[in-house]
């Protein structure tokens, strides 16, 4: 009997430990597909069809060299983006980079919170400026009063939301030869609509609020756990470095995925029926029920609610990440409120400043644009220092990042440098 039931245990175990490892990795990647990021895709899906899915395959590589840049640099240092650039760079500018990153997580926070309320108010009829207020409440209380191990906790569940969008894509009639042609063999057209759709892709996908993010929840994780910086002691990092690539891999590929199914759900029910103009998630949502059904107009707009409260907190954290690394000011998930007020402080000014956001009556899909326009500003100068400073000996010691990694960093740079010029010129 005790081998029977030996067994199973041993079978589960791969699984348990796999899912042990994925920490921060995840919930970055899960947090990239918010509201914002899913009225793009519906766009894209909407106006090119299937055309622009290799867009995704593409992107993946680049976000996961720029993440692990990222986590690596939190992990090995044991501080964030923002203390390391006040410590290493000219004190302007981190300066310059907070305030950028800060400008685009509030506009980017108050269309996140817009779009779930009215998501909600899809699902439930009533007044949608109280369900943004509500939303914006839950989730400044969740994430200063919940200790950090049941909050990371909770947030890892949230991203079971995103399967919402998985569930999409089996839902409809999906014209399959033609999907995965649309994602394995790349479509060019040099015309404005597509170059515009392309960096909106690479902005909403690769945005500068996941590179402090993970930093931050890696010397989260290093505090949690009561280890040194791995720079401390580089012959026992490995396994650790491994745990990041692996948790970085998976958690990028969930997005890009969830990202692709999205626009493969709206290219075969919106854009095969002629609606080619989205502008929010919840329209998005909208315009699938009399297409799509009943079900799959209530699963969109459950999975809008569920990744915006995944989202949310993960803006208004990595806002406050920054904002107390430069200022050196206590901070930290792990601490007690009370033992990082300014912390918190920033947290709650964020999220609740943004809500005031959505009864100015502020058009959401203009909030997006100036968001995506701030964060285009910032991403690739930030990706670049962020990779020099992963080189440098002097800041990480003898766990430099490796040259794949760096060299993808570097591409990606260019990459959102070209697309944030072709965002101003056209």
């Amino acid at each position: 009997m005790a081998k029977l039931s030996s067994a199973p245990s041993s079978e589960k175990r791969p699984a348990f430990h796999l899912l042990r490892k994925l920490r921060t990795g995840l919930i970055t990647g899960a947090a990239d597909d918010d509201p914002s990021g899913i009225a793009t895709y519906s766009q894209v899906g909407a106006q090119f069809g299937f055309t622009l899915g290799w867009a995704m395959l593409f992107c993946y590589p680049l976000m996961v060299a720029v993440q692990g840049v990222s986590a690596g640099i939190g992990a090995v240092t044991g501080q964030g983006i923002a203390q390391n650039l006040r410590q290493h760079y000219p004190l302007w500018l981190g300066r310059v980079a907070v305030s950028l990153l800060f400008a685009a997580n509030f506009i980017n926070i108050g269309a996140d919170l817009a779009a779930m309320g009215a998501a909600f108010r899809l699902l439930l009829d009533g007044p949608q400026l109280i369900y943004v207020a509500i939303f914006g409440i839950i989730s400044v209380v969740l994430e200063v009063f919940v200790r950090y191990r049941r909050y990371a906790l909770f947030l890892k569940w949230l991203t079971l939301s995103l399967f919402a969008y998985v569930i999409v894509v089996f839902a409809v009639e999906v014209p399959w030869s033609e999907a995965l042609r649309g994602v394995l063999v790349p479509q060019l057209a040099f015309d404005s609509g597509h170059a515009m759709a392309l960096v909106a892709i690479f902005g909403t996908t690769i945005s500068p609020y996941l590179f402090f993010w993970q930093a931050g929840q890696e010397v989260e994780e290093l505090h949690m756990r009561r280890r040194e910086r791995l720079a401390a002691d580089p012959k026992a990092a490995d396994p650790e470095l491994a745990r990041i690539r692996l948790d970085t891999l998976v958690g990028m590929g969930f997005s890009n995925v969830v990202a692709l199914f999205i626009i493969l759900a709206t290219a075969a029910t919106l854009h095969a029926n002629g609606i080619t103009q989205i502008e929010t998630s919840a329209e998005a949502a909208e315009a699938l029920r009399p297409i799509a059904g009943e079900f799959t107009f209530v699963v969109f707009a459950a999975g809008i609610i569920g990744t915006g409260l995944l989202a949310v907190p993960v803006l208004a954290g990595s806002a406050a990440y920054a904002v107390a690394e430069l200022f050196q000011w206590p901070e930290g998930l792990d601490r007690a409120p009370h033992r990082a007020k300014a912390f918190y402080g920033t947290i709650a000014a964020a999220t609740l400043g943004s809500v005031a956001l959505s009864f100015t009556g502020l058009d959401p899909f203009r909030m997006l644009y100036w968001s995506a326009v701030v964060n285009g500003m910032l991403a690739a100068p930030l990706i670049g220092i962020m990779t020099v400073m992963a080189l440098n000996p002097r800041i990480m010691g003898r766990l430099t990042a490796p040259w794949w990694m760096a060299s993808l960093a570097g591409l990606t740079a260019i990459v959102m440098g070209l697309a944030t010029l072709a965002m101003f010129l056209l």
